[in-house]
């Protein structure tokens, strides 16, 4: 808290909450959300970088609503049970990409991925009030926060399909085969983390 304190002398209050949530999504540490998202764009070429604009808009205004719900106390749920869903989205993202469910049924993708937003949103907000501690007024940290994490998720997949692009250009065109390959290691990392607490 006093660290966090002597950063708010230093910035604004917008910026301060606005690079905690960039740092939170793009902290190795918060894998888990960051796993969601490369699954999440695994079945798509690079051409198709519009669509996953579109997913991560719906995933985005899934989890601000959640953010918000669960950081004002309107709805709890307990810390256990959301470290057990994220993965959980992961491994059902993972399993639409390997059975191409995703590209049969788009429109359905985009309403399962504001559902896996909502799910996502409560896992942000765990963290997110912790940092605000004893704020007057959680608003503007609110949508601050909110902010930071978007601009990270754009970070992220624009990385992805960086990385997706070399591949295509100096390894091999056949993406099936990179669908099926990142989409069954995001898929087997999420069982590890949805059986973790019980087994490991």
């Amino acid at each position: 808290t006093s660290i966090i304190s002597s950063k708010i002398s230093q910035m604004s209050e917008f910026e301060l909450y606005f690079t905690l949530g960039l740092q939170h999504i793009l902290d190795i540490q918060g894998y888990d959300h960051l796993l969601f998202l490369i699954a999440l764009s695994a079945s798509f070429r690079v051409k198709e970088f519009k669509s996953v604009l579109i997913l991560i808009t719906s995933f985005t205004i899934g989890h601000s609503f959640s953010l918000a719900l669960s950081t004002l106390n309107y709805i709890i749920i307990s810390k256990s049970l959301v470290e057990f869903l994220i993965p959980l989205t992961i491994l059902i993202t993972a399993l639409g990409n390997i059975s191409q469910l995703s590209h049969k049924k788009r429109n359905v993708q985009y309403g399962i991925t504001l559902f896996f937003g909502l799910i996502h949103g409560v896992g942000f907000s765990n963290y997110l009030k912790i940092l605000l501690g004893k704020e007057s007024s959680i608003l503007q940290p609110l949508f601050a926060f909110n902010i930071g994490i978007e601009v990270g998720q754009l970070i992220i997949v624009a990385i992805y399909f960086i990385i997706v692009y070399i591949y295509h250009r100096y390894v091999s065109k056949n993406h099936n085969y990179w669908r099926l390959s990142v989409s069954f290691l995001a898929g087997v990392l999420a069982l590890f983390l949805m059986l973790r607490p019980y087994f490991f």
